[in-house]
């Protein structure tokens, strides 16, 4: 790839020397907001102001110019209001010319030149041409080219072939509308791989004619929890699915914006949803329904020839549909279990000579990787399929860490780099109290833009066998599209920079994601502020005043507060360090950069009692097990609680508490769904010792295991949420609190909510 980028600059840069330069005054050096930006980037004199009289113009049957061209001019209507004219013919002056050359060397490689005698884009095939007028698109609508896009002179390449993005349809179901919005943005972020997960334990979501029952039992499951809101009644499945026609209209929609879709069809394992419809093909011998629980569910295929005449039978739809080179098998998280249980598997095992389940799977997979490689097609899959022996032409995509990749890549296979948890964005991508439910490992912009997809631990003759890296989006925590957006955007921006430019400049694209959520709203996303909207702490500093301190995560923009109620501005102060406020003040900040707020601005209301309040979102939790914050199923005053929860671990501290005089607490809780399957993880779930069925919550100083001060009987909660006091001993000092439920969680969950001290 690094000789392809040197071929395509060389090339670029001889053909467009014989360009005619307009010379017009100096250059300007006003930041210019592409994202992904050029791989070589030079400022030229002049500007270029497009007005209607402006025409695109394109050689006489250079069709996929003209196809790149009509694109151009839905995108330039949508931006300024006005559609420009295509002309065939030679390029005249003071207007945009789209030419495909060979001199240009190089797939999805062209160049861009601006200057005040019009834009001149060329490229090899119609993806490069789309590219360059993705970037001159992104110049039209940067604020500095108000009084006309600046001269530029850019040669561009990617530096990997494979830049992506995993959608989870299984668990939570998209609209077709909803998909062709998301695949809008990868194309203006030259993301070209939508990996397309449809099959899962949760429900199976593409139409199979040759067997109807893998939508009309596999796409519907019992609501649980927060699913209960989508299908309006408990006892209304959750259903969903993907015509072949729908998903042929996906294929084609992002085939028009340069965008392969890869389908995943999981197996052997998260198979419940097909085992359900079809539980013959199964491996445990029982029907199973679809599954409401989300983890590691533990239903397998079998391995006898009629599962894999279903199997192939299935692979043969999906190939029909799906022209892409790759088919992902999936291959992860396949729990044995039913496996070692298995007369049919053990006996087939022995006749084979395998030693052990793992390299059983290896078998499995092998045996549909030759059939996708008769068909001309070449299988994908999760790291577990290194486990065993694997086709030579197999792909890697490394989710277990790095390690797979490097393992895969070492050896010889093509890899794509998709690590949980930092290409993750079902992880939470900030701290702030406004953040919607899902994984909160702290996954923030700056770590997803600080990963480098070719690890050092590949040899660097292997170097070549990384293809790219994508984002993986699973949607146990995303119902709906809102939050879907909010977990893309804007950190897609930073896995296209990383798989597009040649390095890395943080200091720079943050400075230009600006300009870039401007163009998300433009467009009706709605994008995560996390990353420059401003947290605020406060603690008691004696004599009825605050200490308040300010940040945000970026460390991007001048920090703005207001005490007085108003909102910040620009001309608000400017925060330099922690302050004092008297009791009570309504604090209320923004980040500001170039007279213009980052974020929505945050606001907290300060008094004594707030002081002596922690929402479970402040309190840490005891272990790292398995933490997440879940929404409760019932709404209060019209919005579903979020609770920040250990579901192995049901234990909350608050640090340092200075108790001096102080005796009353006041902690609410709530009663939740346990709906997860954590197959072996399950021995870790901690249990203490209950003295009522119903259990209850015990306040215990310094340590888990320290002095007991109260024991509150959940009895009281009725199975629901509630607000239940307590009496804590007199104390002096400070001293930390742990609070814990006692029991197990299963098949109910109670969780704290807030902790008020009195």
């Amino acid at each position: 790839m690094r000789r392809i980028l040197l071929l395509a600059m060389a090339a670029g840069l001889a053909a467009c020397a014989n360009q005619p330069r307009h010379e017009a005054g100096p250059v300007d050096d006003t930041p210019l907001s592409l994202i992904p930006m050029p791989a070589q980037l030079q400022r030229a004199p002049g500007h270029f102001r497009l007005d209607a009289g402006t025409s695109i113009s394109v050689a006489p049957g250079d069709t996929q110019a003209r196809r790149v061209a009509v694109q151009l001019q839905g995108w330039i209507r949508q931006a300024r209001g006005f559609t420009p004219a295509i002309v065939e013919g030679k390029p005249k002056s003071g207007g945009i010319a789209l030419a495909t050359v060979s001199s240009i060397k190089g797939r999805e490689a062209y160049t861009l030149d601006v200057d005040s005698g019009g834009v001149r884009i060329a490229a090899n095939d119609e993806t490069g041409l789309f590219y360059g007028a993705v970037t001159y698109w992104q110049l039209l609508t940067d604020p500095a080219a108000q009084n006309g896009v600046p001269g530029v002179h850019i040669v561009d390449a990617p530096r990997f072939e494979w830049r992506g993005l995993m959608l989870d349809s299984s668990r939570h179901f998209q609209s077709v509308n909803e998909i062709e919005h998301l695949l809008d943005q990868m194309a203006m972020h030259k993301l070209n791989t939508f990996h397309w997960h449809l099959t899962d334990d949760q429900g199976w979501r593409l139409q199979i004619e040759k067997y109807p029952r893998l939508t009309e039992t596999g796409a519907c499951r019992k609501p649980v929890g927060p699913d209960v809101a989508l299908t309006g009644d408990p006892d209304r499945p959750y259903c969903g699915f993907y015509t072949q026609d729908e998903a042929k209209q996906i294929v084609a929609y992002a085939a028009e914006r340069h965008i392969t879709v890869v389908p995943e069809i999981e197996m052997p394992g998260h198979a419940q949803a097909a085992v359900a419809a079809y539980p013959k093909f199964g491996a445990g011998g029982k029907k199973l329904p679809v599954s409401s629980d989300w983890g590691v569910n533990t239903a397998l295929y079998n391995v006898d020839d009629g599962t894999f005449v279903f199997l192939q039978d299935v692979l043969d739809e999906v190939m029909a549909v799906f022209p892409s080179t790759y088919i992902h098998v999936g291959g992860d998280e396949a729990a044995k279990d039913e496996w070692e249980r298995s007369k049919t598997v053990q006996a087939k095992m022995k006749s084979l000579g395998i030693a052990d389940e793992e390299q059983m799977q290896g078998w499995f997979i092998a045996r549909i990787g030759d059939y996708l490689e008769k068909h001309g097609r070449r299988l994908i899959g999760w790291d577990e399929i290194l486990d065993g022996k694997v086709p030579a032409s197999a792909t890697v995509m490394s989710w277990r860490g790095t390690k797979g990749a490097i393992k895969a890549a070492n050896a010889g296979h093509d890899v794509v780099l998709a690590p949980s948890p930092t290409l993750y964005l079902d992880q939470l991508q900030s701290s702030l109290p406004d953040e919607q439910p899902g994984r909160p490992s702290g996954q923030t912009l700056r770590t997803l833009y600080d990963f480098d997809p070719v690890p050092a631990e590949i040899a660097p003759d292997k170097a070549s066998h990384v293809l790219g890296a994508q984002v993986t989006v699973f949607s146990e925590y995303l119902p709906n599209w809102y939050r879907t957006q909010h977990a893309i955007f804007p950190r897609m921006a930073a896995i296209a920079e990383r798989t597009w430019s040649p390095k890395a400049d943080w200091s720079g694209f943050i400075a230009r994601l600006p300009v870039q959520m401007s163009r998300y709203r433009a467009a009706g996303i709605v994008p995560s502020d996390g990353a420059y909207a401003v947290a605020i702490q406060a603690e008691a500093a004696g004599g009825d005043k605050a200490k308040i301190v300010l940040s945000n995560q970026s460390g991007y923009g001048t920090l703005r507060y207001t005490t007085d109620g108003s909102a910040p501005t620009s001309q608000s102060t400017a925060y330099g360090g922690p302050f004092d406020v008297p009791l009570p003040t309504t604090v209320r900040a923004n980040a500001f950069a170039g007279g213009f707020g980052l974020a929505g601005p945050r606001d907290r209301e300060i008094d004594a009692k707030s002081l002596l309040h922690r929402t479970s979102d402040e309190l840490d939790t005891c272990s790292d097990k398995l933490v997440l914050r879940l929404e409760s199923p019932n709404a209060v005053n019209g919005q579903r609680p979020v609770y920040k929860v250990d579901i192995m671990d049901t234990c909350w501290m608050w640090k340092g508490v200075k108790l001096d005089g102080r005796y009353g607490v006041a902690v609410t809780v709530d009663r939740l769904p346990y709906n997860y399957a954590l197959w072996k993880d399950a021995k870790g779930i901690v249990a203490r010792k209950a003295r009522s069925g119903a259990g209850e919550l015990e306040v215990h100083q310094d340590t888990c295991d320290g002095p007991k001060l109260t024991s509150i009987p959940l009895a009281k909660a009725k199975d629901g949420r509630a607000t239940l006091d307590g009496v804590l001993p007199k104390r002096e000092g400070t001293h930390d609190l742990c609070f814990v439920v006692t029991g197990k969680p299963g098949p109910k969950l109670w969780v704290l909510g807030d902790v008020q001290l009195r």
